[in-house]
């Protein structure tokens, strides 16, 4: 027993990871999803812990948690029944949404279902101009009436969205007001809060996922936060935000649509520290778990953070780690399509029954099945009673090969072929599709699957070098450990950059930092232990989108501003190849980046191991059609300096990694598998 423990819980589709991080080292364990009560997986994993490295639940500091609930409640459309109240003549604005189609030329396509049906949209008469003046008061009789309506209603939530709130919020909050002496005792949301920003599809859409995800969220965090105190765990939850920064559960509570994507951005950050302890700044990562993959872009260290997300058919722009999701993971299911042609993915055998090779009565074959078939991985890893290798043969031949006229090993050679394929697109779309040249990044593997595949997709796209972290099979687990408390706020304020003035603007950043001051501090974290960091968005008149750009600490003044203006033109430059420095620059929101650092734990290797590893076995695998005999190594035996030729195979306790025929592999002195195609 140790103190100053921290663990980090991170709930994905089939299995809950986790990571315990002690004086001695890192300690890392998988234990089942429980999606029905994704809680109960979480408590299961605090046992596990407790039981398999006997850390004592009173000496935890830290504790960590990554969440889909947020999510999935979204995907599947399991929200709570929301009000919406807008400004007279705006309350269809949520679902007319933009003009953008997904299928330009399909005349079935659907739009999204509301997050608020209409018969809960209401209309209050009151406007502010762009500045944020009064064209048509407030109307407290109509405003009344309404909040006595969504008082009889059934509404468990309401958001609240008007136009122009982020200039003066006082209309919304005096709409609150009048919703409480009503009788709401539902959670009420927002704009000014949720999103103070200007496109007003966009924040209302925000603020309604909010209003509507909040009473799930309460009620979850609820029931874990009740689940780890009962447990004997002193140290508060803290949840992951799609910011890649952790915030309180209080926090997280008042603001789910910060949490979308949670586990994904825990994953991305855990990457990013583990390839720049290594020395690799500029990555791509790949988290390839049972259910999907999600691949993102890390420059100069820090994972990209957009305002320009999707989480199923919804545009989310709070600020979210630019993550790319497919569905193509190890139980994504193969098939026949009508056309006779092999898919592979999205339906996912998931956590239960999962794939054929784990032995728990699952009947598809997938890509797990595949790599089985293809001697990749070995079965009797994954669960006692695992599925012999005869019943995997058996579904693959009965649902792929037979009915495309191959042989077992063709089929699933294929079926890996074709996931690889959707990984290579969707590593082209934030890499070569944004401008970023892949052979002058790295790629850090991780998640179940994803080693299983990185050596091969690093040569079909020219990357030098593959990093597997240490803690591969269980990094978002990790990133939680390293994570920083990370608050951020915007506020637009449209207008011309010439028009600026520079006093106003710190003022703007000095209030901005007094609030992320008293959130840190009521955290825990020192005044040394705070970072603020200032940007703003810019673009050039008549442009609809905007970049972000660094401004200086201090007090600002007329060279500052223009020392910015210099910066956005020379972004822009790069991100588009031109700039138009004689054109007007136009300021759109002001950030603040609130930060309490943490100091991570050590990446220190574990285990004696050799340079010089002799396989603990060997098995016959596949590689392009051919039976090799390939080394298996255990990694636990494998000491920083150790290199090994392709073909090989390294097993470690939560994940994979293979070295193809023509790749080479090395250990670094971080305990990283390094392999270069």
């Amino acid at each position: 027993m140790e103190a100053d423990t921290r663990i980090g819980v991170d709930v994905g589709g089939t299995f809950t990871d986790v990571v315990v991080a002690t004086e001695s080292g890192l300690s890392m364990l998988k234990v089942p999803s429980t999606p029905a009560a994704p809680d109960r997986g979480v408590l299961d994993g605090l046992d596990a812990a407790r039981d398999t490295t006997g850390v004592d639940p009173s000496d935890v500091t830290f504790f960590g948690h990554g969440t889909t609930v947020a999510t999935n409640a979204l995907l599947e459309r399991e929200w709570a029944e929301t009000a919406l109240v807008t400004t007279e003549g705006f309350r269809d604005a949520v679902e007319i949404g933009r003009q953008t189609r997904p299928s330009l030329y399909d005349l079935n396509a659907e739009k999204p279902a509301p997050i608020v049906e209409r018969h809960r949209r209401h209309e209050v008469p009151e406007r502010l101009d762009r500045r944020g003046e009064v064209v048509t008061p407030f109307d407290e009789s109509a405003a009344r009436e309404v909040a006595e309506r969504i008082a009889e209603g059934d509404a468990e939530s309401v958001a609240v969205a008007f136009l122009f709130a982020f200039e003066d919020d006082a209309h919304e909050r005096r709409m609150r007001d009048l919703l409480v002496e009503a009788g709401v005792e539902g959670e009420i949301s927002l704009s000014s809060e949720v999103l103070p920003e200007i496109r007003e599809y966009e924040r209302t859409l925000a603020t309604a996922i909010n209003a509507a995800l909040k009473p799930v969220m309460n009620r979850y965090l609820g029931r874990l936060e009740e689940g780890v105190a009962d447990a004997g765990v002193p140290a508060p939850v803290k949840v992951m935000q799609s910011n890649g920064g952790v915030a309180s559960a209080a926090a997280t509570r008042d603001r789910p649509v910060n949490t979308l994507l949670s586990g994904p951005a825990a994953g991305v950050r855990g990457a990013a520290h583990v390839a720049g302890a290594a020395g690799f700044d500029d990555v791509l990562t790949m988290d390839m778990g049972g259910t999907s993959c999600d691949v993102s872009l890390v420059r100069d260290g820090d994972p990209v953070v957009t305002t320009e997300g999707q989480v199923g058919d919804y545009p989310v722009t709070v600020p979210m780690v630019d993550v790319h999701t497919i569905g193509a993971g190890g139980g994504s299911v193969a098939w026949v399509d009508e056309g006779g042609s092999l898919r592979v993915g999205p339906k996912s055998a998931g956590a239960d029954p999962g794939p054929v090779c784990y032995g728990r009565g699952g009947t598809e074959p997938t890509v797990t099945d595949a790599h089985c078939l293809l001697g990749r991985i070995d079965p009797d890893a994954f669960f006692e009673g695992s599925a012999d290798e005869a019943a995997v043969r058996d579904a693959v031949a009965a649902q792929v090969a037979d009915p495309l006229g191959l042989s077992v090993a063709e089929a699933a050679q294929g079926i890996v072929d074709i996931a690889n394929a959707n990984m290579e697109r969707a590593l082209r779309v934030v890499s070569v599709e944004r401008g970023h040249d892949p052979r002058d990044l790295s790629l850090v593997a991780y998640g179940g699957a994803g080693p299983l595949h990185a050596a091969e997709l690093a040569a079909e796209l020219d990357v030098p070098r593959v990093v597997v972290p240490q803690t591969a099979g269980v990094l978002s687990a990790h990133g939680l450990l390293i994570s920083d408390a990370v608050y951020e706020e915007g506020v637009s304020a449209v207008r011309p950059w010439s028009e600026v003035d520079p006093a106003d603007l710190t003022e703007r950043f000095e209030s901005m930092a007094a609030e992320g001051r008293e959130r840190l501090a009521a955290e825990g974290y020192p005044p040394d232990r705070r970072r603020f960091e200032r940007a703003v968005d810019l673009r050039y008149r008549g442009q609809s989108f905007d970049l972000r750009v660094p401004v200086p600490e201090g007090r600002l003044d007329a060279d500052a501003l223009s020392t910015v203006a210099d910066r956005f033109h020379e972004r822009h430059e790069r991100r588009y190849g031109h700039a138009s420095p004689d054109e007007p620059v136009e300021l759109v929101t002001v950030r603040l980046r609130s930060r309490g650092v943490v100091d991570p734990p050590e990446l220190a290797v574990t285990g004696d191991g050799e340079t010089e590893p002799d396989p603990g076995t060997t098995r016959t695998a596949r590689f392009d059609g051919d039976a090799i005999e390939t080394p298996v190594y255990d990694r636990g035996t494998l000491a920083p300096g150790a290199t090994l030729d392709g073909p090989a195979v390294v097993e470690g306790g939560e994940t994979t990694v293979v070295v193809p025929p023509a790749a080479s592999a090395h250990v670094d002195d971080w305990g990283n598998v390094v392999v270069e195609p």
